[in-house]
């Protein structure tokens, strides 16, 4: 009988190291960081990824903090103060003032994606509109953009419509209403005059192109941007995992727009993450290890 109390209390402590090893390991000794995001699909979809691997392969608590007024100054004004801990949907040069005023409190990190940006005033495939000179012809009089805090809007507003003297206004909306206008009016065959850009899955789903600019009025739309990160300056001190596998993050365009595509059909952002890691592990463990890595120093 002694002996067998002996074996149920050395299992049972076996059991609680085994739990407990398991939680400090899981846990990661309690880490937490937070990201900002806005809801533009290419920055939900990585700051999502980021969320699932950061949990799942470190144990970390990660909160993914959306711009209550979606502007993207104050998620910049966020990651500076140490409200946030990154952003990962940088274009620069389109951001470049937004990066400019809090250079001195964050790192800018190299683009994670590898690829060539394209963006700008858009039209579907069925309208005979090849230029934005030609806009006042489109059949509408609306050009349908983003949020308010776009750095496209003011140039859209103070630029190309005085420019090319067109009788048009510019609705400001977010990212989700204008992709719904262009999914009925695409639907229907109507006109519609949008803010496209690419990496973005609307370029796989909708046959549609990019206008001429013949007096470069879009400015540096016109031109391919490098999409990047910035983190709080102290991150890469506090907390060289998190910093180190940000860092590392890399994702050509076929991959982010396969990844958002997944996102979509799940209908969910942390399920059609999972779904998409199913198939493109060999893309994320260099990540990983990254992060495994600093963790170990």
């Amino acid at each position: 009988m002694k002996a067998i109390k002996w074996l149920l209390t050395v299992l049972l402590v076996s059991a609680v190291g085994v739990l407990a090893a398991g939680c400090s390991r899981l846990g990661s000794e309690g880490k937490e960081i937070t990201l900002g995001y806005i809801e533009w699909d290419e920055n939900v979809a990585v700051s999502t990824l980021t969320e699932v691997l950061l949990e799942e392969d470190f144990g970390y608590e990660v909160e993914l903090q959306r711009s209550k007024v979606a502007v993207v100054e104050q998620v910049f004004r966020g990651v500076a103060e140490g409200n946030l801990d990154a952003f990962q949907d940088v274009w620069i040069p389109n951001q470049k003032h937004y990066l400019s005023e809090v250079e001195d409190d964050v790192e800018h990190l190299d683009p994670w994606f590898e690829g060539k940006t394209a963006q700008g005033i858009a039209v579907p495939y069925y309208m005979d509109v090849r230029s934005l000179s030609e806009l006042d012809g489109a059949g509408t009089d609306l050009i349908i953009g983003i949020e308010s805090g776009s750095a496209s809007n003011p140039q859209i507003y103070n630029k190309v419509i005085p420019g090319y003297n067109l009788d048009m206004k510019l609705v400001e909306g977010s990212t989700p209403s204008m992709l719904s206008e262009l999914e009925k009016a695409y639907e229907m065959r109507e006109p519609i005059v949008f803010f496209g850009w690419s990496p973005h899955w609307m370029n796989t789903r909708y046959d549609f192109r990019y206008l001429e600019d013949p007096r470069d009025l879009q400015g540096d739309f016109n031109n391919s941007a490098e999409i990047s990160s910035i983190v709080n300056a102290d991150l890469p001190e506090d907390d060289p995992t998190a910093y180190a596998f940000i860092r590392a993050v890399s994702l050509d365009e076929e991959q982010i727009n396969q990844l958002e595509a997944d996102i979509n059909e799940a209908g969910d952002p942390d399920r059609g993450v999972k779904a998409w890691l199913e198939d493109n592990r060999d893309v994320v463990q260099p990540w990983i290890d990254a992060a495994k890595k600093a963790s170990e120093a």
